[in-house]
């Protein structure tokens, strides 16, 4: 996984056109276009604090299908992208893929900017979504980023309207796939349960694992990237132990296969500690700033958090001695006697990564280090709990 400080420069210049591109694939009349800033807003609410007052049918509205478009579709492929360049997600020529709640296409786009080594093998990716209106937007952008890149499609992208049941063991003739895949989808599922109902939260997430576990061929993997809130990453702490009891591994971000550090941990969860990663977002297309500038919502970060699962395997062993790397998932902060850290996951649980504030800055979220460098104090954090580690 990158280190969330820089795109490569490809992917970077294919997202710059993305606001451009969506203009012209779908061009607002010129006496609407100063809505446009008011349906982004309303919307936002709509998927967040007002998500009570929203239909299931919300993009089949033309004002919020258009909002969504073009305010969070480039967002949302901002920060996949960020993500997708360096997952180890074992596609071969002629494998498929199911996009469960996909929207206007919004993986397979993403995919096809950040992973330039894939666009030349045959895929078939199933976008599954309730949303016909959406389905046919996303087509149409798929389309016009391929053609305006000046390269032949060589994925078959088949568009299925369905909802997406997740008390069932499989979707309507479903067949099993090489890679299953959620995008912002489970929040507005979990995102209904009050907060402080575990058992409600850790079912919704059980029956989540299993749904994409049935879909999914042995060997394949299985992706989902939600919001970076507390709540989304309660949801994938808890996905993660029930894909290690289905016998499949988590690939990234975890290190490893022991208990998740952010369960079961009172210093932990007291100080509503999550997994999540965080990177700028200077470097975002410039239109898509000043409209977000315009909507009352600027963006000075982007935030999320994900679960890369593996292929089925014998049941999944855990050794924490056989781990030699650790997950960076924090911004550096201040410690005293003018010292700086990041917290990091490892086999051992939670740790601090302590040290001096040029040598912790280097180190960005998200990073995998090997614990080699850093030298193991064998103390505890008083305030988190974690293990601190100094750096070497």
């Amino acid at each position: 996984m990158p280190p969330f400080n820089k795109l490569p420069p490809e992917i970077s210049e294919l997202l710059n056109i993305v606001p451009s591109l969506l203009k012209k694939t779908f061009p607002i009349p010129k006496k609407y276009r100063g809505a446009l800033p008011s349906a982004v807003n309303e919307l936002s609410h709509l998927l967040t604090n007002k998500r009570g007052d929203r239909s299931l049918s919300y993009l089949g509205r033309p004002n919020y299908l258009s909002a969504y478009l073009h305010y969070f579709l480039p967002w949302n492929l901002y920060r996949l992208c960020f993500l997708l360049p360096d997952l180890d997600l074992k596609l071969n020529p002629d494998d498929t893929i199911a996009d469960l709640g996909s929207g206007p296409l919004t993986f397979a786009s993403a995919l096809w900017i950040a992973r330039p080594d894939l666009r030349k093998i045959p895929l078939e990716i199933n976008c599954i979504d309730r949303s016909s209106p959406a389905l046919e937007a996303g087509i149409a952008f798929f389309s016009a980023l391929c053609a305006d890149a000046g390269e032949s499609v060589n994925w078959k992208i088949k568009t299925i309207r369905e909802d997406i049941d997740f008390r069932r063991q499989a979707l309507r003739n479903e067949k099993k796939t090489n890679l299953v895949c959620a995008i912002n989808l489970f929040n507005e599922i979990y995102e209904k349960i009050p907060h402080n109902n575990t058992e409600k939260l850790k079912q919704t997430a059980a029956n989540t694992a299993q749904l994409m576990h049935s879909m999914a061929l042995p060997d394949s993997s299985i992706l989902t990237v939600e919001p970076g809130v507390p709540q989304s990453g309660k949801f994938i702490s808890l996905l993660r132990d029930t894909f290690i009891e289905l016998e499949r591994p988590p690939v990234s971000p975890c290190t490893h296969s022991e208990t998740c550090p952010f369960l079961g941990s009172p210093a932990v969860s007291q100080k509503k500690r999550w997994c999540h990663f965080a990177f700028e977002a200077a470097d975002a297309p410039k239109e898509l700033l000043r409209l977000s500038a315009a909507a009352g919502l600027p963006k000075e970060r982007l935030v999320y958090s994900y679960l890369l699962t593996g292929q089925v395997s014998q049941p999944v062993k855990k050794n924490k001695n056989t781990n030699n790397a650790l997950r960076v998932i924090s911004d550096a902060f201040p410690l005293p006697q003018n010292r700086f850290g990041r917290y990091g996951c490892s086999s051992e649980g939670l740790v601090l990564l302590g040290g001096e504030k040029k040598r912790i800055e280097k180190i960005h979220s998200g990073s995998l280090v090997p614990v080699s460098e850093f030298s193991l104090t064998g103390v505890r954090d008083v305030k988190s709990g974690a293990l601190i580690l100094e750096v070497k």
